[in-house]
């Protein structure tokens, strides 16, 4: 393991601003479940989760632009969460928040109603593996556990096929599409939400690759 990754674990361990729950197995109900408004962000304020957020770009830009709302961006990989943690930590951003968890344990941290929103950026498409698409229906009947009644869906990706593929469940779901576009910056470029960007957004971008957006209800 290179020192720089040795040193941002190190680094991790300090920044309140991140959750990295023991690992146990089989995956139990953490401390924190249904109580994140609570305990950890004091307040009753909406709360949107950033699903597979690498180094937390849109969760902290998020973050800025809604101070009214509570944000959770969730990865596996400790290395890339270190630089969100550290931002929203320096910033001192009392309503930014890393876990550093599996996606497919998510249950065991949210309770019924507590999460209004989900946003899932630039997902592995996974082509060869229906059930790790993180708009599967496996995934999404794990969402309906703990999103509101009226909770959103949020997918943006440069995948035409996770596109089409999320389009689809919708309509076999029979879940309200509230917007969707095959080239979001051409058809919807002055949205200030879509027009964060990540890096490797802006290296996409930049190589003439199209972004794709759909914006969902979770429970029709």
């Amino acid at each position: 393991m290179g020192k720089d990754k040795l040193k941002r674990f190190a680094e991790n361990l300090k920044f309140t601003t991140l959750i990295q729950p023991e690992i146990v197995y089989p995956p139990q109900d953490d401390r924190l479940k249904g109580k994140w408004k609570e305990i950890y962000f004091k307040n009753q304020n909406a709360l949107v989760l950033e699903l597979g957020c690498g180094r937390g770009e849109y969760t902290i830009s998020l973050a800025e632009k809604f101070p009214d709302k509570n944000f959770i961006g969730i990865d596996w990989k400790g290395a890339r969460l270190w630089r969100g943690a550290k931002t929203a930590f320096e910033n001192g951003m009392n309503n930014a928040a890393f876990l550093r968890i599996q996606i497919q344990n998510i249950s065991s941290f949210f309770s019924a109603n507590e999460v209004d929103e989900i946003w899932i950026t630039f997902p592995d498409p996974q082509p060869d593996k229906e059930k790790k698409r993180l708009t599967s229906p496996r995934y999404l009947n794990m969402y309906r556990k703990f999103m509101t009644a009226n909770g959103i869906i949020n997918l943006k990706t440069d995948s035409r096929f996770f596109y089409d593929y999320t389009l689809e469940i919708t309509e076999r779901e029979d879940l309200p599409v509230l917007f969707s576009s095959d080239d979001i910056y051409y058809t919807h470029s002055q949205d200030e939400i879509l027009s964060i960007h990540t890096t490797y957004e802006k290296r996409w971008l930049s190589e003439g690759s199209k972004i794709c957006f759909i914006k969902f209800r979770i429970n029709g």
